[in-house]
């Protein structure tokens, strides 16, 4: 089995670092996250009126 030249082992180090950061960017922008409208509504004021 013939030993691989060190050119191609860095071009397949920077192809899958490639992968891996497109991977990442698209799974940041990918996601949607919520309004903060909607957490504002999830939470409930409760006041308390003490009486000593």
């Amino acid at each position: 089995m013939p030993q691989m030249a060190p050119i191609n082992w860095l071009l397949l180090f920077m192809l899958f670092s490639l992968i891996l950061i497109l991977f990442n960017i698209m799974n940041y922008y990918i996601s949607i996250p919520n309004s903060p409208e909607t957490y504002a509504k999830s939470f409930k004021m409760n006041s308390f009126n003490w009486k000593w």
